[in-house]
C-alpha cells in the first residue's frame, strides 16, 4: 500500500507541473511556486486517480500511448460506443470547446477519439470536459476521462461484401400494412389454440403451417398444423412472387417477438429441413444481424423498419446468422445509409436504441433430401453420425484415434500456420526457470514454446509426425510419442508444460494418468505448467479472446491497436451473464470424492460446437475448416472468403473451475503451487515433492 501511495504522489508532483493535470495545467498561466504549493483535495486526488488508471489500461490493453504536451487530438476514456455513448450525445460536448475535425468511435470499445482544428481547442477540451458527467443512452451517468495522443488512431477492417446469395428489399410494405400484420398477431390466445404459441426464455414464438421444434432445429413433416399460414398473408406472399423477391411460395410461418436486449444464437437452418429459400419480414424496428461465414468472417448487416431479408445459396447454407442480445446497435450515423453492411468507417459509427421487434419468418418445408453444394456442413450429406460418448478405456483410445490424432496428422500445416504467438504467462513461466533447466514441451505441436528461452535445454514431444517434423524443420528437438507414455526417463526434467493438450482426453481416467505422467518426468522440486481449455469462456465479467476474437483481415487507418479492452476504462460495468456451468458438477464431485472417476452419461452423441460461441456441454466435437492450401494466412481479403475446404472435428472436454485442481488433488506426491484463469484457460502449476 505504502509502494502504491508513493507512485500516486510522485505523479501528483510530475502532474502537477505537466499539462495532463486538469485542474491547473501550466498554461493558464499559474507560476511555478504556486503549483509546487498547490495540495490536492480528496475530490481532485480522486479524479487524478482516475485518470491515471485510464492511461494505464489505455495503453496496457490497447497499446494507445498518451503524451504529456497539448496536440490536436485527445482519446476520450469512457466515451465510447462500448460504454453505451452515441455520436448524438458526445459531439455536442466536444463542439462547444472549438471546431472538430473528426470523431472516431471504433465499434464495441469504451473510448473514442476526436481531433480539433487547433491545439489550444483541444486544450479547452482537455480542461473543460476532464471530469465531466454525461448521460448515456440507458440513462446512466458517465464520466470522461480526455488525454492527449500524437494522432486519433484506429484500423480499419477490410473491404466486405454481403454474403452471396443475400438480398436485403427495403420498403417492402407500407406503414399502414405494417400496422395491420402486427394487429393480426394475436399474443394473448389460449395456448391450446390450433396454432403453436410459445414462450421461449427470451422471446415470444408463434408458428403456422408446421411447428418448429427447436430441441432438434427441425419440424414433423408428417404433421401439418391445421389451417395452414394466415389468409391475411395470401396477397402479399403472391405479390412478392409475381415482383420475383421470392421464388417459392412458403408454407411455414414463424412469428418472433423481440424486446430490446435480446436476441437469437448464431445458426444455420437445417439443410434437411427446408427448401434454399428462407424469407424474413422485419415489422416494428430495425435490427443489426451478424452473419459469419465458417473461416471466420463476420458481417453485420442492417435491416430496416419493413425490410425484407432472403438467404439463398451459400448466404443460406454456409454463412450463420443471429442477433447479438443488446439494447443498442452500432449503425452508420449518415442519413442517407439504411439497409446493407455496417462498415468499419469510425467517423461514421454511432448507437441506435432498439425497439420492439417482430419478424415474420417464411420457409418452404422439405419433402426431399438436401442436395446444396455444402456438404461438410449438410446434415443430409453428413457420412455417418457423430460419435458416441466412450464407455471403456477402448473406446475412448478409439475415438481420440479418430477425432484427435488423425485430425492432427491431417491439419499439421494449417494448424501450424495460425500458432505463431506464445501466451506471455508460459513465456514467463519458461523463463523464470534457472539457466540449464532440462525442460519437456509434452504435446509441443509446432514448437511455439521450443526456442523461448535459449538458456534452457527443452525438447518435445507431439502425437502427431507431422507436428513434430515441423518442429525438426525449425531445428528443434522433438519426438514422437503419447502423452500417456512420454519417451524420457523418470525424473529426468527439471520442469514441464503442457499446453492445451489434456482436454483432448475423452475421460476423467485418461485425464489424470496424463498428469500422472507429467509428474513421472519431473525431478523431487521440479514443477509443471498445465493449460485447458475452460468451460467458462466469460469469467468475471469479461469475455474470453476466444468469444472476442473476429478473424477478419484488416487495413489500419494509421496505427493498429492491441489486445481487447474490459468493457469500462475506470468504471464496472453489469454482468451481462455467465456461464452455465451445471454440466460441471457431476466431475467435480466425482473427482473431489477421490476416485478420480467422472460420472458419465455413454452412448449420448457427442455435440458438435458453433465455433466463437460459448460452450454448453463439457465433451463435445469442435470444427476445423480446413484452408485448401496449408500454410496460408485465415485472413480473407476484399475478394471475399474462400471456398470451404473439408471440415474436421476434434474431440475436446473443456473443463469446469475447480475441475483441474481436483484431478491434480487425486495425485500423490504432489503440491498445487498455484491455480489461475488466463483468457479461457484453466491453468496450475503444481510441484513434485
Amino acid at each position: 500500500m505504502e509502494y502504491m501511495n508513493s507512485i500516486v504522489r510522485t505523479s501528483v508532483r510530475i502532474l502537477k507541473v505537466d499539462i495532463l493535470y486538469p485542474f491547473f495545467p501550466p498554461s493558464i498561466g499559474m507560476d511555478s511556486n504556486h503549483q509546487s504549493n498547490y495540495k490536492l483535495n480528496k475530490t481532485e486526488k480522486k479524479f487524478l486517480r482516475k485518470q491515471i488508471k485510464a492511461r494505464h489500461t489505455l495503453l496496457r490493453h490497447e497499446g494507445i500511448e498518451t503524451v504529456s504536451y497539448a496536440t490536436q487530438s485527445l482519446v476520450v476514456a469512457n466515451g465510447g460506443l462500448g460504454n453505451s455513448v452515441s455520436r448524438s450525445q458526445l459531439l455536442p460536448a466536444l463542439e462547444k470547446c472549438g471546431l472538430v475535425d473528426a470523431l472516431l468511435m471504433p465499434p464495441n470499445k469504451p473510448y473514442s477519439f476526436v481531433r480539433y482544428r487547433t491545439a489550444d481547442e483541444a486544450k479547452k477540451a482537455y480542461i473543460t470536459l476532464n471530469g465531466k458527467e454525461i448521460v448515456d443512452d440507458l440513462g446512466q451517468k458517465i464520466i470522461l476521462y480526455l488525454n492527449f495522443v500524437e494522432k486519433a488512431q484506429w484500423k480499419e477492417l477490410g473491404l466486405q461484401a454481403l454474403p452471396p446469395g443475400l438480398m436485403v428489399v427495403e420498403e417492402i410494405i407500407s406503414s399502414e400494412d405494417e400496422k395491420m400484420l402486427l394487429e393480426s398477431v394475436n399474443w394473448t390466445e389460449d395456448m391450446d389454440n390450433q396454432n403453436a404459441q410459445k414462450s421461449l426464455k427470451h422471446r415470444r414464438v408463434k408458428h403456422f403451417g408446421y411447428e418448429f421444434h427447436y430441441e432438434n432445429n427441425n419440424v414433423d413433416k408428417d404433421k401439418p398444423l391445421p389451417g395452414g399460414l394466415p389468409d391475411i398473408w395470401d396477397s402479399i406472399l403472391e405479390k412478392w412472387l409475381k415482383e420475383g423477391f421470392i421464388k417459392h411460395k412458403p408454407d411455414q410461418l414463424t412469428v418472433n417477438q423481440y424486446e430490446p436486449g435480446h436476441g437469437i444464437p448464431a445458426h444455420i437452418d437445417t439443410h434437411s429441413a427446408f427448401e434454399d429459400e428462407i424469407v424474413s419480414l422485419s415489422l416494428g424496428s430495425e435490427i443489426v444481424m451478424d452473419f459469419k461465414h465458417p473461416d471466420g468472417v463476420t458481417v453485420p448487416v442492417m435491416l430496416p423498419r419493413r425490410s425484407l431479408l432472403v438467404m439463398t445459396g451459400e448466404s443460406r447454407y454456409l454463412w450463420t446468422h443471429g442477433i447479438t442480445p443488446r439494447k443498442f446497435d452500432t449503425v452508420q450515423a449518415s442519413k442517407g445509409h439504411k439497409s446493407g453492411i455496417i462498415t468499419s468507417d469510425v467517423g461514421d459509427l454511432t448507437l441506435s436504441k432498439r425497439g420492439i421487434r417482430t419478424s415474420f419468418t417464411f420457409r418452404k418445408v422439405r419433402q426431399t433430401p438436401c442436395n446444396c453444394s455444402y456438404p461438410v456442413v449438410c446434415d443430409s450429406q453428413m457420412k455417418g453420425t457423430p460419435p458416441s460418448f466412450p464407455g471403456s478405456a477402448r473406446e475412448a483410445s478409439q475415438l481420440e484415434q479418430e477425432y484427435v490424432h488423425r485430425v492432427y496428422e491431417e491439419i499439421a500445416g494449417h494448424f501450424s500456420s495460425t500458432r505463431h504467438t506464445p501466451w506471455p504467462r508460459v513465456v514467463d513461466f519458461l523463463k523464470a526457470l534457472p539457466s540449464g533447466s532440462l525442460v519437456a514441451d509434452v504435446g509441443c505441436g509446432n514448437g511455439k514454446y521450443l526456442g523461448i528461452n535459449k538458456e534452457l535445454y527443452m525438447i518435445g514431444c507431439d502425437r502427431s509426425q507431422n507436428l513434430v517434423d515441423i518442429c525438426r524443420d525449425r531445428h528443434f528437438q522433438a519426438v514422437v510419442g503419447d502423452a500417456l507414455a512420454v519417451p524420457l526417463r523418470s525424473g529426468s526434467c527439471d520442469a514441464c508444460i503442457s499446453i492445451a493438450v489434456i482436454h483432448h482426453f475423452s475421460t476423467a481416467e485418461r485425464r489424470v494418468a496424463a498428469l500422472r505422467e507429467l509428474v513421472r518426468l519431473l525431478r523431487p522440486g521440479g514443477t509443471a505448467l498445465i493449460y485447458v481449455w475452460a468451460m467458462e469462456q466469460e469469467y468475471n465479467k469479461k469475455k474470453s479472446k476466444y468469444l472476442r476474437e473476429n478473424r477478419i483481415s484488416q487495413g489500419k487507418e494509421e496505427i493498429s491497436s492491441g489486445a481487447a479492452v474490459p468493457e469500462s476504462l475506470v468504471e464496472q460495468v453489469p454482468d451481462v451473464g455467465s456461464q452455465d456451468a451445471a454440466g460441471c458438477v457431476a466431475a467435480l464431485t466425482d473427482l473431489q470424492e477421490g476416485g478420480g472417476h467422472a460420472s458419465t452419461v455413454t452412448k449420448a452423441k457427442l455435440p458438435v460446437h458453433t465455433n466463437r460461441t460459448s460452450f454448453h456441454s463439457q465433451d463435445l466435437l469442435v470444427p476445423w475448416h480446413h484452408q485448401g492450401k496449408p500454410g496460408k494466412d485465415k485472413a480473407v481479403g476484399a475478394a471475399g472468403p474462400r471456398d470451404p475446404g473439408p471440415v474436421f472435428h476434434r474431440y475436446y472436454h473443456v473443463f469446469c473451475e475447480g475441475e483441474l485442481e481436483a484431478a491434480c488433488r487425486t495425485l500423490g506426491h504432489v503440491r498445487l503451487l498455484q491455480s489461475y484463469y488466463d483468457q479461457g484457460n484453466w491453468c496450475v502449476i503444481l510441484q513434485k515433492l
